[in-house]
C-alpha cells in the first residue's frame, strides 16, 4: 500500500451503480472534497472517494506535483504522482468491486489536472466520465493524449470566467482541444473566481449519473 495513497471512503446506500474519484486541489487535503461527493450523488448510488495528494509543499497542505508555472507540472512529481494514483484507483476497484470502466474521475485545480492525465493519457483504461473543475490539460515533457481513443468518453468542464490562479483561457483551450478530436463535453463556464460555482453543481450532478448509466447501458465492466 506504500506505492498507493491515503483516501476517504464514502460507501453506497446499496449495491454500487458505478463510483466517483474525486482529486483535490493544491494545499488542501482528502477532506476538502468529501462533503462534494454527496452533492454530484445525492442519492448515494455510488461508492465515493477522495484521495490524498502524496507531497507536503509550502504553503502546507497537500499536492500532486510541484508547480514552475501554471499549465506546465514538474515532470517527475508529476509522474510519481501519476502512478501512485493509477495504483490507487487498481486497489479502490479491488476493494469495492466497481470497475474503472465505471468510474467517474474528477477534480478542482491540481486534483483536476490528475484527473485529465488519468482519463486521457496514452496508455490509460478509459472511465466512465471526467469531471474537470478549475484546472488544466497538462503539458508535461513524455506525457501524451490519447483523444483518439476517448470520443466516446463523457467530460464535463466548469471553470470561472474571473479566476485568477488558473486562467479561464485553459478551459476554453480543452474543451476546443477536445471537440477537435471528435469529443462532446459539457462546458460550463461562469463569472467565478478560482472556485466551484453553486450553480453549476446540478448540471454536474446530471452529468455524474448519466455517465454511470452509460456505462451500465453498454455493458463495460
Amino acid at each position: 500500500m506504500t506505492d498507493s495513497l491515503d483516501y476517504e471512503l464514502r460507501p453506497a446506500a446499496g449495491d454500487p451503480a458505478g463510483a466517483l474519484v474525486l482529486f483535490h486541489g493544491r494545499g488542501v487535503d482528502e477532506q476538502d472534497l468529501l462533503p462534494v461527493l454527496d452533492v454530484l450523488d445525492p442519492r448515494r448510488r455510488l461508492v465515493g472517494a477522495t484521495p490524498r495528494g502524496p507531497l507536503q509543499l509550502p504553503p502546507g497542505g497537500r499536492h500532486w506535483y510541484i508547480v514552475p508555472r501554471v499549465g506546465f507540472p514538474e515532470p517527475q512529481t508529476f509522474f510519481d504522482s501519476l502512478a501512485r494514483a493509477s495504483t490507487f484507483l487498481d486497489e479502490l476497484a479491488e476493494r469495492t468491486g466497481v470497475p474503472l470502466s465505471r468510474t467517474v474521475l474528477g477534480g478542482f485545480s491540481q486534483g483536476t489536472v490528475m484527473a485529465y492525465a488519468l482519463a486521457l493519457g496514452a496508455g490509460r483504461p478509459k472511465p466512465a466520465g471526467l469531471v474537470a473543475m478549475s484546472g488544466f490539460i497538462p503539458t508535461v515533457e513524455g506525457f501524451s493524449l490519447d483523444l483518439e481513443g476517448r470520443r466516446d468518453l463523457p467530460v464535463a468542464i466548469a471553470h470561472g470566467s474571473r479566476d485568477p490562479i488558473i486562467s479561464v483561457d485553459f478551459a476554453r483551450d480543452a474543451r476546443d482541444r477536445l471537440r477537435a478530436a471528435g469529443l462532446e463535453p459539457l462546458y460550463l463556464e461562469s463569472p467565478m473566481p478560482h472556485a466551484i460555482d453553486p450553480r453549476s453543481l446540478p448540471d454536474l450532478e446530471r452529468f455524474v449519473a448519466d455517465a454511470v448509466d452509460r456505462a451500465a447501458a453498454s455493458g463495460t465492466s
